[in-house]
């Protein structure tokens, strides 16, 4: 058309469907032009309330590594979700399943003394030393708040070393496993963690934290036997006790959690992250209530189902 428009003598009609032409084109440069101020505007005011809320956070975790900006994290669980959900499935589509038995025997031993260490700190930076197990605020002034949140970091990596979980059922073609439950509490719990301990590393909103570490020594204490092999399976007998074990982790934190909105003067400087806590904990006491009813209430027992790290999932072997 454009080359038609610049012959030396186009018709009346064929001048008339150019000129449209040229007013469309107009139109759409100037909405795309007004689209890009438009973001720009949006970007920009986005920017500042950013730097506004920002200022409020905790200058002892600056420089901490990731805590900078969520920008990275936000990056890498991303990558996580993209690659267990499309690019892993896809890349092991037609490959043999990789053996990964010695492999995850030590990453389950790792994580199990791991945890013990962050139970370890968690208790002595706070929880049984000076906490009260009500309305315990955050310590933002001395050496003991300062272990607390580094505390609280080590809590926060730890659930990016845990994508493996997801990472270890791609390679070994165990998608069923691989459910929105179970990708949904990997993405959210590292994500939300960065807020937690950017603005209120310790306080009643850690006692979660230290009940999960509590859980996952003996969970992947239960996942590395399981991983070493039939030889171990003897001494598995305690896993009947998994999913009970579950449940009252989420009974604990709810219950704690809830003794927030019964007191009417605990200052606590930043309610929503109780508010989130309390949401997350109720939601799967709901779910592992539901599991228990139909898996032994009503007796229709999942011998090959077992719980791990919130999420209900399948025998690993």
């Amino acid at each position: 058309m454009t080359g038609v428009c610049l012959s030396p003598a186009p018709s009346r009609e064929l001048r008339a469907q150019c000129a449209e032409r040229g007013e469309e084109q107009v139109q759409l440069h100037r909405s795309v032009s007004k689209a890009i101020m438009a973001f720009k505007e949006l970007t920009s005011r986005a920017g500042l309330l950013y730097d506004e809320w920002i200022k409020d956070a905790d200058p002892r975790v600056e420089d901490w590594p990731l805590m900078s900006s969520p920008i990275l994290q936000t990056v890498v669980i991303g990558a996580y979700i993209y690659f267990v959900t499309s690019f892993g499935p896809r890349f092991m589509e037609n490959r043999k399943p990789y053996e990964l038995k010695e492999i995850m025997a030590l990453y389950n031993f790792f994580m199990v003394a791991f945890s013990f260490y962050m139970c370890y700190e968690f208790l002595m930076s706070g929880w049984a030393t000076d906490y009260s197990f009500r309305c315990d605020v955050v310590d933002y002034k001395s050496p003991q708040g300062l272990r607390m949140a580094w505390t609280c970091w080590l809590f926060y990596f730890s659930k990016f070393i845990e994508l493996l979980d997801t990472v270890f059922f791609v390679l070994r073609k165990k998608n069923s496993q691989i459910t929105f439950l179970h990708v949904f509490h990997h993405s959210i719990m590292p994500w939300t963690w960065w807020f937690g301990v950017k603005f209120a590393a310790g306080g009643l909103g850690t006692f979660h934290a230290l009940v999960n570490c509590m859980v996952h020594v003996i969970m992947y204490t239960y996942y590395g036997l399981s991983a070493m092999g039939p030889v171990y399976q003897k001494y598995l007998w305690w896993k009947k006790y998994m999913t009970s074990i579950q449940l009252t982790q989420f009974v604990m934190v709810t219950l704690h959690i809830s003794q927030f909105f019964l007191v009417d003067d605990c200052p606590y400087t930043y309610p929503i992250f109780l508010y989130i806590i309390w949401l997350y904990g109720f939601i799967f006491l709901v779910l592992f209530l539901n599991f228990w009813f139909h898996a032994y209430t009503k007796g229709h027992r999942l011998p090959k189902q077992h719980v791990q790290n919130g999420h209900l999932k399948k025998k690993l072997h």
